[in-house]
């Protein structure tokens, strides 16, 4: 047994990951990084092959009899019951959870199959990128993120302590909730959102070249998830699908009556006030996520630098900043088409934009 991050006794020392995918391969190699042995499975042999030389453990040998202490079932959600009735079958490992971004349909298939849901503690790790498949993979992808939990009564009280354990090995933040209200939850912040992104970036394929030539910034952070993985959305929506309707019905009526107002605007010059007070509550909304440390977002100073399209130049830039002691909270680039330059706007505190500003023009560089 050895020590676990909050410095009790450890009860994970090894794991069977399910699925070598992005989330998967992810937990795999933060899991690795404190010392678990991890072993990993996936119906995809190259998938499997690709995890292991990035370091993310050793292929699972199913008939080897080897129990673990851990399962992780990283699979599409209308998948997760089967396999953990599967793992269970043969007594694979002492705990067993899933990754699943629904967790009201996996709980409700294991309790028609007859799946032990004492040791079983349906979990989400909010984390992800656009990318997928085990090469996108990060040790860090979970770090600082919210991994919610939904124990049922039937859950162990050991088995919820063991989840607890992973998250934090994981580098995550442990948020207990109801399966139910989880997946309500995840359909404003996060299914319904990537639908509406989809819609939005959906118009670009029959966009004109004029019109792709005038894209900037706003249109690239509109639609940045619509370029995830259409096979792996559709099984999530799937699974979610009344919540995420009841969202996008809501989100289709506020626009349908700004599509409205716009055409009486165009038509006779109506004032458009119901679109200014969806603009307004959008604002509202937006100034309701939380920033990184929790809690209301605060409000940064953005500095602008042109750079130029050469290696290191980011790396400069954060130099500086090291220099005068300014932490940079968020950073965005966007390349000038036509041109080896780039537009970089990084967030500082505003109280050290001015002194951050007056560095970087003493290097040299151009800030507007």
């Amino acid at each position: 047994m050895t020590p676990s991050p909050g410095g009790s006794t450890s009860v994970i020392t090894s794991a069977v990951i399910v699925g070598t995918g992005l989330i998967g391969t992810s937990a795999a190699l933060a899991l690795r990084q404190r010392g678990v042995r991890v072993f990993l499975a996936d119906r995809d042999p190259r998938a499997v092959r690709l995890a292991r030389e990035l370091g993310a453990g050793e292929e699972w040998d199913q008939g080897s009899g080897h129990r673990v202490d851990l399962a992780i079932i990283a699979v599409p959600p209308q998948f997760v019951a089967q396999q953990l009735l599967d793992l269970q079958k043969t007594d694979t490992a002492r705990f067993y959870t899933d990754v699943a971004s629904v967790k009201a349909l996996p709980l409700a298939q294991a309790v028609q199959l007859g799946c032990d849901l004492s040791t079983y503690v349906a979990g989400h790790p909010l984390a992800g990128r656009e990318r997928s498949g085990p090469g996108a993979a990060r040790a860090d992808l979970f770090l600082g993120r919210p991994w919610a939990l939904c124990p049922t009564e039937a859950t162990a009280p050991e088995a919820v302590r063991a989840m607890r354990e992973l998250v934090a090995l994981c580098g995550a933040n442990v948020v207990v909730v109801d399966a139910r209200e989880h997946d309500e939850a995840v359909a404003v912040v996060s299914h319904a959102p990537h639908v509406a992104a989809s819609a939005v970036a959906a118009r670009l394929a029959e966009a004109s070249e004029t019109a792709l030539g005038l894209s900037g910034q706003g249109v690239r952070d509109v639609t940045r998830i619509a370029a995830s993985d259409p096979g792996l959305w559709t099984g999530i929506l799937s699974g979610n699908a009344g919540p995420v309707a009841a969202i996008l019905e809501a989100v289709a009526d506020d626009l349908a009556a700004a599509a409205r107002a716009l055409r009486e605007c165009a038509a006779d010059g109506t004032e458009i006030g119901s679109v200014t007070e969806l603009l307004r509550r959008g604002v509202t909304g937006t100034g309701r996520i939380p920033g990184k440390h929790g809690g209301p977002a605060r409000t940064y100073a953005v500095v602008g630098v042109v750079i130029g399209d050469r290696p290191g130049e980011l790396a400069r830039l954060f130099q500086v900043a090291e220099q005068v002691g300014v932490s940079i909270e968020d950073v965005r680039l966007e390349h000038v088409p036509g041109l080896p330059l780039g537009a970089v706007e990084l967030s500082v505190q505003p109280e050290a934009a001015g002194v951050f500003a007056a560095a970087l023009r003493e290097h040299g560089w151009q800030v507007p």
